[in-house]
This record gives structure tokens, C-alpha cells and sequence, in this order.
């Protein structure tokens, strides 16, 4: 799935979900509302798209939350060359990373012990906190949190998830 899906956030959350005893139904769904997130960051980020489509779908891979907050210049600018450089190492990290996980990760014993569990939700934190100036995106983000948060010890794995990602729609909505 590191190789094909290369959104670690989605991963996370189908095998938390499965692994908890979901559905596929609420896995798939957490997976698509956590990568929707995608289409805006893709959005800002085609202009520096070149070439035949094939080259374009093929580079549009590399664009992750990492790579396109570091290629980031301000006012909807961003370095193409910093965008794909850092996409790919991410990329080859995570599918590297993976593998080394299957195959020596018992070795590690339980990433609780040494305080992994924290490090996606620190990173993810770390993005999240420029993109939260807005006030209607802190009130999203607000929402979420509560919604997880009261549905957590009430409902089947992977609903919470999925009801406080569907929070964040809010923000779609038009104004009058």
C-alpha cells in the first residue's frame, strides 16, 4: 500500500480502522475524506506542471502535504524543483522505510516505548497550524476536533474520523 497509496495519513488511517475492527466501507471513506484534501493543494500547484499528460500524472504524484508546504513561497508561489525533489524523497523514504519496517521492525519493539506514536500527529500539527489564520478554518478544524472527540468512545472504529473529516466541508460552502 506504501508504494500505491502514497498518502500516509490515509494508510494510517484504513489499517487503525481495520485493524480496530471497521469496515472496509468506513476505512475507504476515511481514506477518500483525508486525501480530498488533495484537489485544492493540486489546484494551486498545476501551472508548474509541464509536458505531455503522462509526465504530469507522473510528477503530480510527488505532491504531498511535506513537499508542497516546503515548495511554499507565498502569495499562491511555489518552486517546482523543491516541490518534485521533495516529493521523491519522501517517496523512496516511505516505501524505503516500509520495507525496513516489515522486515526488522519487531526488532524495534513497540514504537509507544520510544515515543513514535506521536511523530505523525506532531507533523501533521505542524502543517496544520500556518493553514489555520483563517477564522472560518479554525472553526472547521475546531468542529472536527469536538466531533472526534465525542464520537470516539460511542461509536465503531472509523466513524469519528469520518464525521470529523466531513466537518472541514464546511469550509466549501459559498458565502451568500
Amino acid at each position: 500500500m506504501s508504494a500505491t497509496t502514497f498518502a500516509g495519513s490515509a494508510q494510517f488511517a484504513v489499517t487503525s480502522i481495520l485493524g480496530a475492527g471497521g469496515g472496509a466501507a468506513a476505512a475507504i471513506a476515511a481514506a477518500v475524506l483525508l486525501n480530498a484534501r488533495y484537489a485544492p493543494i493540486s489546484i494551486s500547484v498545476a501551472p508548474l506542471f509541464r509536458g505531455r499528460l503522462p509526465r504530469r500524472l507522473l510528477e503530480s504524484q510527488l505532491i504531498v502535504d511535506e513537499s508542497w508546504a516546503l515548495a511554499s513561497r507565498g502569495g499562491g508561489r511555489f518552486d517546482r524543483r523543491i516541490l518534485l525533489g521533495a516529493g521523491l524523497l519522501l517517496y523512496v523514504s516511505w516505501v524505503s522505510g516500509t520495507a525496513v519496517g516489515v522486515l526488522a521492525g519487531d526488532a524495534l519493539g513497540d514504537p509507544k516505548d520510544l515515543g513514535l506514536d506521536g511523530a505523525f500527529p506532531a507533523l501533521f500539527l505542524a502543517l496544520l497550524a500556518p493553514q489555520l489564520r483563517a477564522p472560518r478554518a479554525a472553526a472547521g478544524a475546531a468542529l472536527g476536533a469536538v466531533i472526534a472527540l465525542v464520537l470516539t468512545p460511542v461509536t465503531p472504529a472509523g466513524t469519528p474520523i469520518v464525521a470529523a473529516s466531513a466537518a472541514c466541508l464546511l469550509g466549501l460552502r459559498r458565502r451568500p
